[in-house]
C-alpha cells in the first residue's frame, strides 16, 4: 500500500510538472511594472478620495484624543477604515457622517479592496484558463507537426511547413532553452521546454500523436537519440532528421529516419552550383523556399492524367513517385503513370515570381 500511495504521488508530479512545462501561444501582455504601476496609482486615488469625503464633513467625527477632526485625522481615519484595520479612536457620531460611511465609504473601502486583491485574483484567473486551455489543446492535437529545436534550421523548417497550409496550431516545438520557447510561442506555436531525447519531454508535445516530426539539433549525437525517442513512441509518424556529418547519415536511418538531409554538405553543393551558374543557384533557392516564385509540389495522379506520359501533361514534373520508388520524368517506368502514382511537379505561386519562368521541355513528335 505505501508503494502504490508512493507511486501515485510521483506520478502526480510528473503531471504536474508536464503541465507547466507546456507554453501555448499567447497574447502580447502588458509590463508587468506598469501594471503594478497602475493599481498603486488607482489604491492611492481611492485613498485621496476618502481623505476628501471625510474631511468635507470632519464636523460629523470624533476623536477620543481632542475631540475636533482635522486633514491629518482625516487621512489616518482614511487609510484605517479602508485597509480595514479600524481602531475606534475616530468614530462618526452624526447621522450624516453615519449615512456618507454607508453609502460612499463603504463602497470605496470594497474598491481599495479589490485593488490590492485584484494580482491575486489575475494570477489565479489566469492560472485557471490556462490550464483550461491546455486540456482542451491536447484533446483537440491530432496529426500535426513536432519540431525538436528553433534554431536556424529549426525556423525555416516550420517556415516551409506553414508555407504548404499547414496551421501555426499544428506545429509543436520542442527545445531545451526557455528563450527559444518562448519565441516559438511569439511566433503562435505551442512549446514544450526540455531535452528532446527524454520520452516524457516528446511525450508533452503529443509525439504520439503526430503526423510528423522534424529533428534539427545542433549535435549529431543527439539527434540520433531523438529520432531513436520519437521512432520509439511513434513508429507511424513521418521523421526528417538534419545532420552536420555526412558519415552519420546511415545510422540516423538505422535509428528510424524516414529522410535525413546532411546540412554542411547540402550547403556546400549549393555554394558550388552557385559557383558555377549562380542562375542555377538562385533557381535551387527559390525552389526550396516555398510560397514564393517556384514551388516543388507532391500531388495525386488525377484521373484525366492517367495513362498519359509525365510530358504529356499541363505541369512540369520532375518525378514519378510508384510505391516506395522515385521515378524520373524520362524513366521508362515511369512513361504510363497510373493513378496510384504521385508526381513532384514544379509549380509557380500565385505572387508574381522574380526568378525567370524554367523552360519546359516540349513532348517529342
Amino acid at each position: 500500500m505505501k508503494r502504490r500511495g508512493h507511486d501515485a504521488i510521483v506520478r502526480q508530479a510528473d503531471e504536474d510538472l508536464v503541465t507547466h512545462r507546456v507554453r501555448l501561444p499567447t497574447k502580447p501582455v502588458r509590463r508587468p511594472m506598469r501594471q503594478v504601476g497602475k493599481r498603486l496609482a488607482m489604491a492611492l486615488l481611492v485613498l485621496v478620495v476618502t481623505v476628501v469625503v471625510v474631511y468635507a464633513d470632519h464636523d460629523g467625527y470624533h476623536d477620543n484624543a481632542d475631540g475636533a477632526v482635522d486633514l491629518l485625522d482625516a487621512a489616518y481615519y482614511a487609510t484605517v477604515t479602508l485597509s480595514t484595520t479600524g481602531y475606534g479612536d475616530i468614530t462618526p457620531y452624526s447621522d450624516g457622517a453615519r449615512l456618507t460611511n454607508i453609502l460612499v465609504i463603504t463602497p470605496l473601502r470594497v474598491l481599495f479592496l479589490i485593488i490590492l486583491v485584484g494580482t491575486t485574483l489575475e494570477v489565479l484567473t489566469e492560472r485557471t484558463r490556462e490550464e483550461w486551455r491546455l486540456s482542451r489543446w491536447r484533446s483537440a492535437l491530432r496529426d500535426h507537426t513536432v519540431v525538436v529545436g528553433f534554431g536556424t534550421k529549426g525556423r525555416s523548417a516550420i517556415e516551409t511547413v506553414c508555407a504548404t497550409g499547414a496551421q501555426r496550431q499544428q506545429v509543436v516545438v520542442v527545445d531545451s532553452s526557455a528563450h527559444a520557447i518562448d519565441a516559438a510561442t511569439a511566433h503562435g506555436y505551442a512549446g514544450a521546454v526540455g531535452d528532446a531525447t527524454r520520452s516524457e519531454v516528446l511525450k508533452r508535445a503529443e509525439v504520439q500523436r503526430a503526423r510528423q516530426v522534424i529533428v534539427a539539433v545542433q549535435q549529431d549525437d543527439a539527434a540520433v537519440l531523438v529520432t531513436l525517442t520519437a521512432r520509439q513512441l511513434n513508429r507511424g509518424a513521418k521523421i526528417v532528421v538534419a545532420v552536420r556529418e555526412e558519415e552519420n547519415a546511415p545510422l540516423l536511418r538505422q535509428s528510424g529516419a524516414d529522410a535525413v538531409i546532411t546540412t554542411s554538405s547540402a550547403a556546400g553543393r549549393l555554394l558550388g552550383l552557385s559557383v558555377l551558374s549562380p542562375a542555377a543557384g538562385m533557381v535551387i533557392a527559390d525552389l526550396i523556399q516555398q510560397g514564393s516564385g517556384l514551388d516543388l509540389v507532391e500531388r495525386p495522379v488525377t484521373r484525366a492524367e492517367a495513362g498519359r506520359g509525365p510530358r504529356e501533361i499541363d505541369d512540369l514534373v520532375v518525378s514519378v513517385l510508384r510505391g516506395h520508388r522515385v521515378l524520373g520524368y524520362d524513366d521508362p517506368a515511369a512513361a504510363v503513370l497510373e493513378l496510384t502514382d504521385r508526381l513532384i511537379t514544379i509549380v509557380r505561386t500565385a505572387p508574381a515570381a522574380q526568378v525567370a519562368p524554367v523552360a519546359r521541355p516540349r513532348p517529342q513528335e
